[in-house]
């Protein structure tokens, strides 16, 4: 949950400085350290500062509803988590999230609306424990 929150911090604060034009202002080089400190491409880090910022919270309670420690698998699989986070901050289906979360009913939907759904399948196959026989 550390490093989501880290990301969460330092997108929210890009976020504040895009309002103000102060993103613009930054120099390639400054650009390209700030998108290398979260792990992202520089259009990337552009398209994270624009985009709401209740998708990360989409994102934790989505992984909660499957079940998927976010913690966990931020430190087990950062480039999963960022990636995660990278497709759920350019959704377009956040009304239908919001209320599938509100619902309780995420979790049997999710194939229908979220675009994250393919990875969210692969993580929920390699978190689940080994049947016995």
């Amino acid at each position: 949950m550390l490093v989501l929150r880290t990301i969460s911090k330092w997108v929210n604060k890009y976020r504040q400085m895009a309002k103000g034009s102060e993103l613009d202002n930054c120099s390639p080089d400054d650009l390209r350290q700030i998108a290398s400190d979260l792990g992202v491409p520089i259009s990337d880090l552009q398209m994270l500062v624009s985009t709401s910022s209740r998708s990360g919270e989409y994102l934790r309670q989505m992984l909660a509803a499957l079940h998927i420690d976010p913690s966990a698998l931020a430190d087990a699989r950062p480039s999963t988590m960022r990636d995660l986070q990278r497709v759920c901050s350019t959704c377009s289906n956040t009304d239908k999230c919001q209320h599938e979360l509100a619902e309780g009913t995420a979790a049997g939907h999710f194939h229908e609306f979220c675009p994250n759904a393919y990875t969210l399948d692969a993580v929920c196959n390699q978190t689940k424990p080994a049947s016995r026989h």
